[in-house]
């Protein structure tokens, strides 16, 4: 088994930005992290956590998994974005607080001009009933700073 550093080490998420709990583990084409859903604070409904969240716990896994395969390469890690989804199905309409969730994605392609598309789950964990499924295209721009900095400069994003 590999040890890991903390996940915060393979990301750039912060605060309450940053869902996963820890990277169980990662191999050249695939990743599995950890997330306790809380029981209190941001996205979290009376009903428990949206499965539609899930699909961000999906989008940090991949982070995390491109920022381990930068850190084992000597490389920064980059700023990368969740594109869009294809094929989301959920079994459940919320997770549980307090569950703890097994996400796991597997790389299907990632491009020399930083696009990506990567197959996802989300399990408990320690079984194998799948509650969420999707897959998902990221983007890893050279300079993701320099990215946003141009978005905002063409007014993407701005009402």
């Amino acid at each position: 088994m590999n040890a890991f550093l903390p996940i915060e080490n393979y990301m750039p998420h912060r605060g309450v930005m940053l869902l996963l709990d820890c990277l169980l583990d990662a191999s050249a084409d695939s990743a599995h992290a950890q997330v306790t859903v809380p029981r209190d604070g941001l996205f979290l409904q009376d009903a428990g956590m949206p499965a539609w969240v899930g699909l961000e716990y999906m989008a940090q896994t991949v982070a995390a998994w491109a920022g381990w395969q930068a850190v084992q390469a000597g490389r920064p890690v980059k700023l990368g974005f969740l594109l869009g989804t294809r094929k989301f199905q959920a079994a459940c309409a919320h997770f549980s607080p307090g569950s703890v969730l097994r996400v796991s994605a597997h790389c299907e392609l990632v491009g020399t001009n930083g696009l990506g598309m990567f197959d996802c789950r989300i399990q408990p964990l320690g079984e194998d009933s799948v509650l969420a499924q999707a897959r998902i295209s990221v983007y890893e721009p050279d300079n993701g700073s320099a990215f946003i900095q141009a978005l905002e400069q063409e007014g993407v994003g701005q009402a």
